[in-house]
């Protein structure tokens, strides 16, 4: 699975729990709560001020897609 700026967080997660130090790195350390487990990779990068393009390149290059 790709991952891209629509993915789901929690799905992200589930799938690829490798990448949660990922998003630590980048400040997102709700990771467990259930807001942040139903939003997209867009949108908490929105919230967090984050490009999303740059973090969704690193994601896919931590799970090989």
């Amino acid at each position: 699975m790709a991952i891209t700026k629509d993915t789901i967080i929690g799905d992200v997660l589930d799938k690829y729990p490798q990448t949660a130090p990922i998003f630590l790195s980048i400040g997102m350390h709700c990771l467990g709560c259930p807001a942040s487990r139903g939003e997209s990779v867009a949108d908490a990068c929105m919230v967090h001020g984050v490009d999303a393009d740059e973090l969704i390149a690193k994601l896919n290059d931590a799970v090989g897609a």
